[in-house]
């Protein structure tokens, strides 16, 4: 809108200009004084005028370079006064200084979101000159790490800390990498990455440092933890019907010591001790396999029929299951089923799934756990755990085989990994089925 005013008024008073000129020429040639006294005057007057308009706003447009140049947009440029175009130029000087200005606000903004994002990240960031090692930025946090105060060129580090100099400065790192980092009281584990990049005709290199050294020492001790909570719940799931098992047989041997007369089962004291024997040495077995679980590359296997895998754990829990008050049933309708499995291990699975199953149906009047065995007809045996309990919903179907996952507010997630994990040993898959308030099935594939 300026420009199309001033080109008007340019138009204008050149219009002026060539009639006055045109009036003084006429007078010239038609001899006549009044004329060309006029005309000249005239034309005088419109010349100066217009070169009085063109160089004051030449002038107003180099005062305004000037401050652009400097970059000062602070400047205000009176809208109130001067003829109507230096107001119309002052209005779009004016128009641009607070454009910049918002830009210069906005810019301000961003960085110091920027400043402070990168102030509350546990990473530690320089940038400096290459050539004159002074500092662009740097972070609270490099400065922590590398115990010092603020400083405006790498040279500081370089009087204080030389080996950690050398490998932050000096050495160049084309993708990240674990160093020790050298300090004045011990060494640091840290992550560096480095990059150099340039800005007009300098150039900057930017270094990025994460301290991994308590990362490390959080994830060993995290890891021990849930060693202990593995272990923990392994061995418990087979002491608990130890434990039922021998207070019950010593209950039996207390009451045949108490009262002579009664007859005591030898057979039944047999099988039990047999089966807390057998616990017992599966129990050591699983701890010596668990120790180097991931290196194991052959199992020690033998082959057991069905029926006398699940005689040992029926034995093994039915204490328990009184106290429950939950119906368990083995059954194994064909009775050519012989596993080629690591017995012990696969009575842990077992033993897992049937305590999984009888928690599950807690609290209900007809609690049913059902183990069953089965060859099919391409040759390969299913050994089924069913129940009807509550259920998994089907969301979380898909985790609960991953580790340290859990449905229960005590459970340790590594139950269901685990057997998993002692399946995938012996060639076999897991597979699961369930439905919300009907019941679970979970059944073991052996190749």
């Amino acid at each position: 809108m300026t420009f199309r005013n001033y080109s008007t008024f340019l138009l204008l008073r050149t219009f002026l200009l060539t009639c006055a000129l045109a009036a003084f020429l006429y007078g010239i040639l038609a001899q006549s004084p009044y004329w060309a006294v006029g005309g000249g005057v005239m034309t005088l007057v419109f010349f100066r005028s217009l070169y009085r308009s063109v160089m004051r706003r030449f002038r107003e447009m180099d005062d305004f370079f000037e401050a652009v140049k400097y970059r000062d947009f602070s400047r205000w440029f009176s809208e109130k006064h001067g003829s109507l175009e230096i107001r119309q130029l002052h209005r779009g000087f004016n128009l641009v200084n607070q454009t910049f200005r918002d830009i210069n606000q906005e810019r301000e903004v961003q960085f110091q979101y920027l400043q402070k994002i990168l102030e509350m990240v546990e990473v530690g960031i320089i940038a400096y000159n290459l050539e004159t090692g002074k500092v662009l930025w740097v972070n609270e946090y490099l400065l922590k790490i590398l115990d010092l105060p603020s400083f405006k060129r790498i040279g500081f580090i370089a009087k204080r800390l030389p080996e950690a100099y050398e490998e932050l400065f000096e050495t160049y790192h084309a993708a990240t990498v674990s160093v020790q980092l050298p300090l004045r009281r011990d060494t640091l584990r840290v992550l560096i990455a480095d990059t150099v990049f340039e800005v007009g005709e300098s150039s900057y290199k930017l270094v990025v440092m994460q301290n991994i050294e308590e990362t490390l020492n959080r994830n060993e001790s995290d890891a021990w933890k849930k060693l202990l909570s593995v272990m923990t719940h392994e061995i418990m799931n087979s002491i608990a019907p130890i434990s039922s098992l021998s207070q019950t047989l010593q209950g039996h041997v207390r009451e045949a010591i108490d009262n002579p007369g009664t007859e005591l089962e030898l057979e039944d004291l047999d099988a039990g001790i047999g089966s807390i024997r057998k616990r017992s040495e599966g129990l050591m077995k699983f701890a010596k396999t668990y120790r180097s679980l991931h290196k194991v590359t052959q199992l020690n296997r033998s082959t057991i029929a069905s029926e006398d895998l699940f005689a040992n754990i029926r034995i093994l829990l039915e204490p328990s299951l009184k106290q429950r008050e939950v119906e368990l049933s083995f059954s194994s309708p064909q009775p050519d089923i012989k596993l080629d499995i690591d017995t012990y291990l696969i009575e842990q699975v077992l033993i897992n799934l049937i305590i999984n199953a009888m928690d599950a149906c807690e609290n209900r009047s007809d609690a049913l756990v059902q183990v069953m065995a089965r060859k099919d007809t391409n040759g390969q045996h299913t050994i089924r755990v069913v129940d009807n309990g509550k259920g998994i919903p089907e969301e979380i179907q898909e985790t609960v085989f991953v580790p340290f996952f859990s449905t229960k507010s005590t459970g340790s997630g590594i139950g269901l990994s685990l057997c998993k994990q002692i399946m995938t040993l012996h060639g076999g898959k897991v597979r699961l089925r369930s439905q919300v308030g009907m019941g679970t099935e979970i059944r073991l594939l052996f190749p």
